[in-house]
Order: C-alpha cells, then sequence, then structure tokens
C-alpha cells in the first residue's frame, strides 16, 4: 500500500513563528510575492484566537484538479498533488476552486498579466526528471524523492505542522489530545480528505 501524505496543524501549538513559511521560501527559493506556506490567524483579537499554518492539502479529491482546463494537475503514487508548469495557462480556476487559497499567480506588474500557477509541491517537485536542473528552476528541491519530509514540517519549532503518512499524522494527533484531555480541533483535515 502506498503512503497516502497529508499535513495536519496542531492550532494548540501553533505560536505564529513563521519558520514555515520562511523554511519554504529558502528551500524553493520561492520568489518574491508567492508563499506556498502561509501562516493566518482564527478569531483575530478574540477570545480562543489561534494560529494555523497554511498551504495546499494534497486533497483527495482536489477541487484544483477538477476545474483545469488544461489538466495540469495529477497526482502522484503517495497521493500528492502536483501540477505541470509547462501546461498551466494562468487561468485562476484553481486558485477559486481551493477552499485553503494554495495556487499562487506571480503578477509581473499591477496590472499585469498572471504567470503560471505556483503552489505547495510537499516537497515532491514536479514532472521533471528527479534532482534535475529543470525540476530545481521550476520546483524547487525534492526532498521526497532524498527520503526526506517537507522542510515546513521539520522545521517547527513546536511540532504543530505535522506532514507525511496520513496514517502516522492522525495518530500522533491523536495522542496529543488523548493527553491533552481536549477535542480535536483539526482545520481543513475533512475539507481536503474526507469530503
Amino acid at each position: 500500500m502506498t503512503a497516502r501524505m497529508k499535513f495536519l496543524c496542531d492550532v494548540e501549538r501553533c505560536i505564529e513563528c513563521n519558520a514555515c513559511v520562511t523554511a519554504c521560501k529558502n528551500e524553493h527559493e520561492v520568489p518574491w510575492g508567492i508563499n506556498r506556506r502561509r501562516v493566518v490567524t482564527l478569531d483575530d483579537g478574540q477570545p480562543g484566537e489561534r494560529s494555523l499554518s497554511v498551504a495546499c492539502m494534497h486533497c483527495s479529491d482536489a477541487p484544483c484538479a477538477a476545474v483545469c482546463p488544461v489538466d495540469c494537475f495529477y497526482t502522484t503514487e503517495d497521493g500528492v498533488v502536483l501540477h505541470d508548469k509547462d501546461l498551466c495557462i494562468g487561468c485562476g480556476y484553481c486558485f477559486y476552486a481551493c477552499p485553503f487559497g494554495a495556487p499562487q499567480y506571480p503578477q509581473t506588474s499591477q496590472y499585469g498579466a498572471r504567470g503560471k500557477m505556483d503552489k505547495c509541491t510537499f516537497c515532491a517537485g514536479g514532472p521533471e526528471e528527479n534532482h534535475s536542473q529543470t525540476e530545481w528552476e521550476k520546483y524547487g528541491r525534492n526532498r521526497l524523492a532524498e527520503g526526506k519530509l517537507p522542510l515546513c514540517a521539520e522545521m517547527c519549532s513546536t511540532k504543530a505542522l505535522l506532514a507525511g503518512d496520513g496514517d502516522l499524522v492522525s495518530k500522533v494527533y491523536r495522542e496529543r489530545i488523548a493527553r491533552r484531555g481536549g477535542r480535536p480541533q483539526v482545520w481543513g483535515w475533512n475539507t481536503a480528505y474526507e469530503g
């Protein structure tokens, strides 16, 4: 059975340090104006305010893939949703379909045309040959091919951001909830993986 790679952010642990965002930008040399991962605040200024690290969730039934008119999206054997920049026409349909706001578009000018879509690759590169210069230039480092997990999760100082095989990720989270004696608050999990 192949792995089903998933992300989970434990909102009880996220401290909004943005290490995940910085790690991603540095690891893949993501261009200015694009963030493959971002940290958002839920219920800002209210009791119960929480922070959450958000990126492409690599959905089981990806809505971005369903609306793409040129079929540039594909899912790997590990369940990672990737895209082919050579096929992308920059129409923006995926941005509107994504419940997580993952697709990003570089702007050439204030009112310029959109470029090719960019998004989180779960550090799995793209359709080019693994570790090739072309893969690096278009998609960044392919850490999965090196047997490593996404750097955003590895750099998370509080281990709020979990990444990897969905069964292992959910097991770690269930154990945390049991120790805390609380109810799980998993933002995006049902939307991405069970919907």
